[in-house]
């Protein structure tokens, strides 16, 4: 999968605090992530996140 830094992934399953939408800060093997609704920051594995996007939304510049 194509995913770059800046890119907004739509999850099939939201976070606890309801939000879908996360920020990609960065990408590797590991993913670091925001949440768009209430801030929160973490890493996950890039398997683990692959299996769960539902779209990606990116800006075109």
């Amino acid at each position: 999968m194509d995913i770059r830094v800046s890119d907004i992934l739509q999850m099939k399953k939201p976070h606890p605090c309801s939000g879908r939408e996360f920020l990609v800060m960065r990408a590797g093997m590991d993913f670091k992530l925001k949440c768009i609704h209430c801030g929160h920051e973490f890493m996950a594995k890039r398997s683990k996140i692959e299996k769960n996007i539902k779209n990606i939304v990116r800006k075109e510049l």
